[in-house]
C-alpha cells in the first residue's frame, strides 16, 4: 500500500539484528536485475521462464549439499510497525508475531471451518454454562526462546505469563489497541484497577491480584468476566493478541520491546531491517510438533502433498525472509524470477494475465505455479473522522453530507478498474461465511447516484456561494475535504476514483499522501479527516466489524470515532447474546444504523488469489491462521531446475 522499496543492497542499516547467522547461497535472479526489466510490458512479464538454467548452473545446483537450509521467501505490501502484541494492531506486523508468540489455543490450518484446538493447553478450556468463567491449563515442558533476560537458565512457560500478557493490555503504557476487546467483557477487576492508577498517577500494578484474572496453580488460570461472551473464547486464538510474553524481557528491554519479541512459538527474530527486511528462524527450544493436517474434499490437488506431509515435525523449513515491497511490479516479477517461494495476494493489476477468467495462466500452469484463491474475512472502506467539524457529527445536514460523498464514489467501477474484478460489494458490516452474513441483503452502501447525491447537498445547503463552481458549507465557509492516502498504485488509482465521484459533485476534495504505519498513527490519534483502508477479522464473527461503530473502541477498531448511544447498546446486546435470531435482529438494527449515519464508506470484499511455487508443499490460505510457515515444507529436488 506504500510506495515500493525492492529488496537489495542499498537497504537502511538495520535496527534489530542478532548475531550474524550462515546465510543460504544466492539460488536466482537477483531483484536488481530483475528491476532493469521493469520497462517490459506487462504480458512479457508474465511468460517470462525461469527454466532455461546453463549447464554450468544446473551443475553447481546439484553440488550443493543436501544439509542446505530450506528458505521461504516472499513479500510484504505494507511495511510492518513492530512486534509487541500489547501495542500492534496492523496485520503485517501480526503475521510476525503470531509466528513467535504463542496463544492457547489454534485453528486446524486445512480446515474449511474454523476448529479450535488446543495450542500451549492440554485441552481445550473448560467454560461455564453463562460464558462467563474460563478455565485453563497450560503443558508442562513448553521453553521460551534463549535470551539474556533469562540469565542463561530455560524458561518455562507458566500460567502466570498468560495473566501477565493479559494484563499488559491494561497498562496504559503500551497503549494497546487491542484493549477494547477485553474491555467489552469486562474481565473482573481489571478495568477499575487501570482506572484507580490512572487517577493516581500511579504506574500499573501487575503484582495487584483482581478477581477475573487467578493463577490456580503453576500450570493452571481461570478467567472471571463481568458479560457473558459466547464467543470470547476465539480471541485465545490469536497469537500476536494473546501470545504469552515473559514478564523478565519486557522488564528488560522495556520501551524497546518492539524490536525484541521473545516468545515460545515455532520462530525467534534473528535479523530486522525496519520497513525492509524481516528474518527468522526456527526456535531452537520449539517443543516437538508434528504435522497432523487433512486435506479437505473440495482440495484433490492438495491430497497428496498432505499425505506426503504426515508425520513430520514442524515446521519443516529452516528460516522465513520477508522482504517489504510496496509496488506491485516489483514482487510480481521477484516472483516470476523465483525470487520468492510465495506470492499472497496476486496484484490486482496482473490479474488479467496471471488468472484470466479466474483461471491460471496456461504459461504459469506449465511451469507448475499453485493458485489459491478465497474472499478474505475483510471489508476494505473509507471512513469520515465524526469528531471532524466539517464531515463528522450527528446533525441532519452532516449525515447528508457524508452520505452524498459516499453515493459519489462508484463501488462497481471501482471494483472493475482499480481490483480487476476481484471483489464483491459491500451492504454492510458484514462479511460472507461467518454468521449474520445475508447475500440478499442490499443497502445505500453500495449505492451510486450522482442526482441522489447531489439533490442532498442541495437541500442541506452545501451549494455554491462564492462562484467558483465548488460547493460551499453551509454557513458558506470553503467546503474541502482531505483524504488520506498513499504514494503506492493501488491508492493512486482508489484516489482518482474519489476524485472523479467528487468533482461530478463539484466537492473540492484534496489528498495528503503518506507511508501506510504514519497514516495508521494519525488515524488512532483521530488526525485524519478520511481514510481508505480495511479492516481484517481475527476470529470467525462479524462482531469483528460491528466494533468499527463501538464507542468504546475509538482510536482502536473505530477509527471513525463514531459514538452513538443506541448503537453502542445494541452492539453490546448482540455481542452477549449466543447465535440465533435474537443476536442476528440485534446485529441487523446495528447495521441500520451504521447505514443510517454513513460513519464509513464500506466498499468491497476483496477476493485475493495466492501463487506459491511448485516446490512448495502443502501451501494452503486459512484466513484466520497467519502462520502458513508452519505447515509448508520445500522440496529440494523440485526446486533444482529452477536454480540459477
Amino acid at each position: 500500500m506504500n510506495k515500493a522499496r525492492p529488496a537489495h543492497s542499498a537497504w537502511p542499516q538495520a535496527m534489530h539484528k542478532t548475531t550474524p547467522t550462515a546465510q543460504p547461497p544466492a539460488r536466482s535472479l537477483g531483484l536488481q536485475k530483475l528491476m532493469a526489466c521493469l520497462s517490459f510490458s506487462v504480458a512479457a512479464a508474465a511468460v517470462f521462464s525461469a527454466t532455461a538454467t546453463s549447464a554450468s548452473a544446473q551443475a553447481a545446483a546439484a553440488a550443493a549439499p543436501s544439509s542446505e537450509p530450506k528458505v521461504l521467501r516472499y513479500a510484504f505490501r505494507v511495511a510492518e510497525t513492530g512486534f509487541d502484541p500489547a501495542q500492534i494492531s496492523d496485520t503485517y506486523s501480526k503475521t510476525v508475531a503470531a509466528g513467535i508468540f504463542d496463544a492457547p489455543l489454534k485453528y486446524e490450518y486445512l480446515s474449511k471451518t474454523p476448529k479450535l484446538q488446543p495450542n500451549t493447553l492440554v485441552a481445550l478450556p473448560e467454560i461455564s454454562a453463562d460464558f462467563k468463567t474460563l478455565t485453563f491449563e497450560v503443558k508442562p515442558g513448553i521453553y521460551f526462546n534463549d535470551d539474556e533476560a533469562f540469565k542463561g537458565k530455560k524458561r518455562e512457560l507458566t500460567a502466570a505469563d498468560y495473566i501477565y500478557s493479559i494484563k499488559r493490555h491494561y497498562d496504559p503504557l503500551w497503549k494497546s489497541p487491542n484493549l477494547y476487546l477485553l474491555e467489552n467483557v469486562k474481565i473482573l477487576g481489571l478495568s477499575e484497577l487501570r482506572q484507580k492508577l490512572m487517577k493516581a498517577k500511579k504506574p500499573f500494578d501487575y503484582d495487584q491480584p483482581v478477581e477475573g484474572l487467578q493463577e490456580l496453580s503453576r500450570y493452571k488460570f481461570q478467567i472471571k468476566l463481568g458479560v457473558g461472551d459466547p464467543r470470547f473464547v476465539y480471541q485465545f486464538a490469536d497469537h500476536a493478541f494473546l501470545g504469552a510474553v515473559a514478564r523478565e524481557v519486557v522488564e528488560l528491554y522495556g520501551d524497546k520491546i518492539m524490536e525484541h519479541p521473545v516468545g515460545t512459538n515455532a520462530w525467534r527474530l534473528a535479523e530486522w531491517r525496519r520497513s525492509s527486511r524481516i528474518v527468522l528462524e526456527k526456535n531452537p527450544n520449539f517443543r516437538e510438533e508434528y504435522y497432523r493436517e487433512q486435506a479437505p474434499a473440495d482440495k484433490p490437488e492438495l491430497a497428496a502433498q498432505v499425505k506426503a506431509l504426515q508425520g513430520k515435525r514442524v515446521p519443516m523449513i529452516d528460516r522465513v525472509e520477508i522482504a517489504i515491497i510496496e509496488e506491485a511490479q516489483p514482487r510480481w516479477l521477484s516472483f516470476l524470477g523465483n525470487e520468492a517461494e510465495v506470492l499472497p495476494e496476486v496484484p490486482f493489476e496482473f490479474a488479467g494475465i496471471a488468472f484470466p477468467g479466474d483461471k491460471l495462466a496456461p504459461n504459469l500452469a506449465k511451469r507448475g505455479i499453485q493458485m489459491t484463491r478465497f474472499i478474505y474475512p475483510e471489508i476494505a472502506f473509507s471512513y469520515f473522522n465524526m469528531e471532524d467539524p466539517i464531515v463528522g457529527g450527528y446533525t441532519p445536514e452532516k449525515i447528508a453530507l457524508r452520505r452524498a460523498i459516499s453515493l459519489g464514489m462508484e463501488v462497481d467501477k471501482q471494483i472493475r478498474l482499480a481490483r480487476r474484478g476481484q471483489g464483491i460489494p459491500v451492504q454492510g458490516p458484514t462479511i460472507p461465511g461467518v454468521f449474520g452474513y445475508d447475500p440478499s441483503f442490499k443497502s445505500e452502501m453500495s449505492e451510486y447516484n450522482l442526482p441522489k447525491a447531489k439533490a442532498l447537498l442541495d437541500l442541506y445547503g452545501y451549494t455554491d456561494k462564492n462562484g467558483d463552481g465548488w460547493r460551499d458549507m453551509p454557513d458558506g465557509s470553503p467546503l474541502r475535504i482531505e483524504y488520506a492516502t498513499q504514494p503506492n498504485s493501488d491508492s493512486r488509482q482508489l484516489a482518482e476514483l474519489w476524485n472523479k465521484g467528487m468533482d461530478a459533485l463539484k466537492i473540492k476534495m484534496v489528498f495528503k499522501t503518506a507511508k501506510w504505519p504514519e497514516n495508521l498513527k494519525s488515524a488512532n490519534a483521530g488526525k485524519l479527516q478520511m481514510w481508505g483502508v480495511s479492516w481484517v477479522a481475527s476470529t470467525p464473527d462479524n462482531d469483528t466489524f460491528m466494533a468499527l461503530a463501538d464507542g468504546g473502541a475509538i482510536g482502536k477498531a473505530n477509527k471513525a470515532r463514531f459514538n452513538l448511544a443506541a448503537y453502542n447498546a445494541i452492539y453490546q446486546k448482540q455481542k452477549a447474546l449466543p447465535d440465533g435470531p435474537e443476536r442476528l435482529a440485534a446485529m441487523r438494527e446495528a447495521q441500520r444504523l451504521m447505514i443510517a449515519y454513513m460513519p464509513y464508506k464500506m466498499d468491497i470484499h476483496r477476493i485475493f488469489t495466492d501463487f506459491s511455487q511448485p516446490w512448495v508443499k502443502g501451501y494452503e490460505r486459512n484466513v484466520f491462521v497467519r502462520t502458513f510457515w508452519n505447515y509448508v515444507d520445500i522440496d529440494a529436488e523440485a526446486q533444482k531446475p529452477f536454480l540459477n
